[in-house]
């Protein structure tokens, strides 16, 4: 059914959603936005789904966009490129809103979106080695649809420390920023994440999904007004010169102008 992500769920309930574009480092694509959304449509519908847990096959969580994605809103008018931006917003939307526990495993790295799906799930618990950081002002942009989910997850004043600047970091920080709930080592993985997935299947699933929506309703505020202002941000950005500079420096293999 899927090409771009797999999909499974065991005996117990629990779905595994996997990444699965490994040649490019998990970088969404529009097919993949597509794909995931349809994916969390189908894992809110299913009943015998108790938790999600998300990750990346490879050695990569998620790269971000794809930029040969980006590239093509270079080219295109501003209601495409609005279009073609509301599909990441409706996808990270869906994921956020989802009414079962979703617990990330980042198994390698995560970048520009990626730390967006990071921030989505209810807790993410990441391989000590990997690396994260909001790259996208080094291409002209900005990390726009993914902010109110990222600004949720760190505060402001921790997002400021890395969201403006495309510096890499590593897993501790990245805990100490509160994108990761814990760190350890690729071995211990699987059991970290069991050890979350096992409590909710003692509990209702129902409550659970009550409980989650009413954390949403009692934290930052992130409703279509949100997600429309977002959208048209990074819309506006991708119009710039220096969007157009830095993309086009990527494929060209060249620093920006100014680098």
């Amino acid at each position: 059914m899927f090409e771009t992500i797999d999909l499974t769920t065991d005996a117990r309930g629990v779905a595994t959603l996997t990444l699965n574009r490994v040649d490019k480092h998990n970088a969404m694509s529009a097919q993949m936005l597509a794909e995931l959304t349809q994916a969390a449509g189908q894992l809110a519908e299913d009943d015998a789904v108790r938790v999600v847990v998300l990750t990346g096959a490879g050695k990569s969580f998620c790269a971000g966009g794809d930029l040969a994605w980006m590239q093509a809103q270079m080219a295109a008018d501003s209601q495409t490129r609005f279009v073609e931006a509301r599909k990441l917003a409706e996808m990270l939307q869906a994921l956020n809103t989802l009414p079962k526990p979703l617990i990330g495993a980042l198994q390698g790295n995560a970048f520009g979106g990626g730390v967006g799906m990071a921030s989505v799930c209810d807790i993410a618990i990441g391989v000590d080695t990997l690396k994260m950081g909001l790259t996208e002002t080094r291409l002209g942009i900005i990390p726009a649809t993914i902010g109110p989910y990222v600004i949720s997850r760190m505060g402001e004043a921790r997002a400021r420390r890395v969201f403006m600047s495309a510096r890499i970091f590593g897993a501790a920080e990245a805990v100490e920023l509160g994108l990761l709930a814990k760190m350890v080592p690729a071995e211990e993985l699987a059991a970290a994440v069991e050890a979350e997935v096992t409590p909710y299947l003692s509990c209702a699933p129902g409550a659970v999904a009550a409980a989650k929506q009413l954390t949403r309703e009692l934290g930052p505020r992130i409703d279509d007004a949100v997600i429309d202002t977002t959208i048209q941000a990074l819309v506006d950005r991708w119009e710039t010169t220096e969007a157009v500079e830095g993309i086009g420096a990527f494929f060209d293999k060249r620093k920006p102008n100014w680098v």
